[in-house]
C-alpha cells in the first residue's frame, strides 16, 4: 500500500548539516505518522523523530534543537533536516510509515530501505 525510498545521507564533518528525504508511494500518505529511525553497528535501534497526520513532532532527546522533521503531503514526502552534527549521530537511518485505520480502509506499515550518515570528527 505504500513504498518508502530514503536519500539524503552521505559524508559530513562535525557541525554540518543534512537533509534526508522519504519518498513515498501508494495511498494514505497524509493520514499517517512517520517516524526517523536510527541504528549504528552493535547499537539499538533509536526511534530519532516523528511527525503525525496534522504535524505534531516529538524528538529523541540527543537530536532536540538540531534535527527538525517536517512533511510535505502535496509531495508525499518526509523530511529530517539534520544540523550541527556529531559523531555520534553516525548511523543508518530509515523512514517507517505507521499503520493506520482510515474510514474502515487498514493501511498496512511499511519501512524504507534505509540511508547511511556518516559524521566525521
Amino acid at each position: 500500500q505504500v513504498q518508502l525510498v530514503e536519500s539524503g545521507g552521505g559524508f559530513v564533518q562535525s557541525g554540518g548539516s543534512l537533509r534526508l528525504s522519504c519518498a513515498a508511494s501508494g495511498s494514505a500518505f497524509s493520514i499517517r505518522t512517520f517516524y526517523w529511525y536510527r541504528q549504528a553497528p552493535g547499537d539499538q535501534r533509536d526511534l530519532v523523530a516523528s511527525v503525525s497526520e496534522d504535524g505534531v513532532t516529538n524528538y529523541l532527546d540527543s537530536v532536540k534543537g538540531r534535527f527538525t522533521i517536517f512533511r510535505d503531503n502535496t509531495k508525499n514526502t518526509v523530511y529530517l533536516e539534520m544540523n550541527s552534527l556529531r559523531p555520534e549521530d553516525t548511523a543508518v537511518y530509515r523512514c517507517y510509515a505507521g499503520a493506520t485505520l482510515y474510514k474502515g480502509t487498514f493501511y498496512n506499515s511499511a519501512w524504507g530501505q534505509g540511508t547511511q550518515v556518516t559524521v566525521s570528527s
